[in-house]
């Protein structure tokens, strides 16, 4: 860690939208023993699952207080160093800022400072695709399967598999990349807004050299792991050849249109 307090880094989030990798990155910074132990731990649908893995207390009509929750987040996402990571899609930022409202009612609306309020210190790395339309092919393949990665970092959902078999929907592409282009403009309206610079890695980056690209991020953080640490994957590739395949003959039959 710096030395100089001023540089320290308490948190930082992983800023994506689905299929760039995040899964796999979150794996590779885990690997570190520096960058603390990031997961999706602020997607709605999970938030109950990991709050009986970390036995939140409950109230009486069901729920969790969120600030317990906050906290029992950052226990089990900090390394010894202290530094926690997570990550959050752009659809999960506004949640969390607006449950942290209530948590800390002065700062309602503030979402930087409410972040640095509840997390500390905190730096953003912006994960984005160059290849969109891969990404929407992803996409698509993983909504229908229901199988988001392979492998695992001990995460709480998205490993299931319904068993479908994957079937090639042009219209559904095309939704896909629409919400990409979409939500990657709302990330970066959402930097430019509150002034954040956040560290970019592109997918493209991250499949070429994944240990470069996680070095990066250390190295944006502040951090260094320890001598002879491996930084090493903990998820598999999914894309192959159906993939490719779905990308050309989305292609072709686009410039037919």
């Amino acid at each position: 860690m710096p030395t100089d307090a001023t540089d320290r880094v308490d948190s930082y989030f992983i800023c994506a939208t689905p299929r760039t990798g995040s899964s796999l990155l979150l794996g590779l910074l885990e690997s570190t023993g520096v960058a603390g132990r990031p997961q999706a731990y602020f997607r709605a649908p999970d938030e109950p699952l990991w709050a009986d893995r970390w036995q939140v207390p409950r109230t009486p009509q069901g729920g969790f207080d969120y600030a317990d929750y906050v906290q029992a987040a950052l226990a089990a996402g900090r390394t010894d160093n202290g530094v926690f990571g997570a990550k959050l899609m752009w659809g999960t930022l506004d949640e969390v800022v607006d449950k942290l409202g209530t948590v800390h009612p002065d700062l309602a609306g503030q979402d930087v400072t409410l972040l640095n309020r509840a997390f500390g210190r905190t730096r953003f790395v912006y994960l984005r695709r160059d290849e969109v339309l891969a990404q929407a092919v992803s996409w698509l393949r993983a909504e229908q399967t229901y199988t988001w990665y392979i492998g695992g970092n001990d995460e709480i959902s998205g490993n299931n598999g319904t068993g479908q078999v994957p079937t090639f929907d042009a219209d559904g592409i095309d939704h896909f990349i629409q919400a990409i282009t979409e939500q990657n403009a709302a990330w970066e309206a959402w930097f430019s807004s509150f002034d954040i610079q956040p560290h970019v890695v592109r997918y493209e980056e991250l499949d070429e050299d994944m240990v470069g690209a996680t070095h990066g991020i250390l190295d944006f953080l502040g951090l260094v792991p320890p001598d002879g640490r491996a930084i090493v994957p903990r998820h598999q590739r999914q894309a192959d050849e159906l993939n490719r395949q779905w990308i050309e003959r989305y292609r072709a039959e686009s410039s037919d249109r």
